[in-house]
């Protein structure tokens, strides 16, 4: 009779891979992808290197999956923090706040998660996460323009366009040490963004004023 798993086996696995995706998380979130390595990983979640292993055969399939928990994340955080505004050109604001804020929360984390060198095995992952938020993007650009709300765009373009400014103005080089004033550089990065977009000034300051996001001060 072939073994078979019971809920609470299951659920024990499920969380010790959670926790160990948690330990690479604070690792990245400390180090960049280069500090999540295998022993510092396990010492930080409380268990053997061994046990990694037997999740994630190797460092690049732990940074993978790193990476994929990070898309689940904080494609999720967008979409709910859109589907709870009151329009398609509010929700358009608040999933552009909601990738701004997240990506200035956590600025070391995501510049190894979008834009710190990795290993070439490791581009798809990365290219799936920015696909992934520019999708999101793209989908409320095209419901505010069909509602009226914005001139009628390449949805797709303007998702990417966008995408750049917000990675560009929270963790790129160039951008401006965002530390006490978060609030203020994530309701400048959507302005501007709204305003590429073709959203007039008076109105999108009203949209950014109004949406409010968890975790950051009013």
């Amino acid at each position: 009779m072939p073994y078979r798993r019971t809920e609470n086996v299951t659920r024990r696995l499920a969380a010790r891979r959670e926790a160990i995706l948690a330990a690479a998380r604070q690792a990245a979130s400390e180090g960049g992808m280069a500090a999540v390595q295998i022993a510092p990983v396990a010492a930080k979640a409380g268990i053997a290197a061994g046990t990694v292993y037997r999740y994630f055969p190797a460092k690049i399939d732990l940074v993978a999956a790193l990476i994929d928990e990070i898309t689940r994340r904080e494609v999720g955080a967008m979409r709910r923090a859109a589907d709870a505004a009151p329009g398609p050109l509010s929700a358009l604001a608040a999933a552009i706040m909601s990738f701004a804020a997240w990506a200035l929360a956590n600025r070391r984390l995501a510049f190894a998660a979008l834009a710190e060198p990795v290993e070439p095995v490791l581009d798809e992952a990365r290219l799936t996460l920015r696909q992934s938020l520019a999708a999101e993007l793209e989908k409320r650009i095209a419901a505010a323009a069909g509602g009226g709300h914005l001139p009628e765009p390449d949805a797709a373009l303007a998702a990417a366009a966008v995408t750049g400014i917000i990675i560009e103005g929270s963790i790129g080089t160039l951008a401006p040490d965002a530390a006490g004033r978060e609030r203020d550089v994530v309701q400048s990065l959507t302005l501007i963004a709204l305003r590429a977009l073709g959203v007039a000034d008076a109105r999108a300051r009203g949209l950014v004023v109004q949406t409010r996001l968890p975790g950051m001060p009013d």
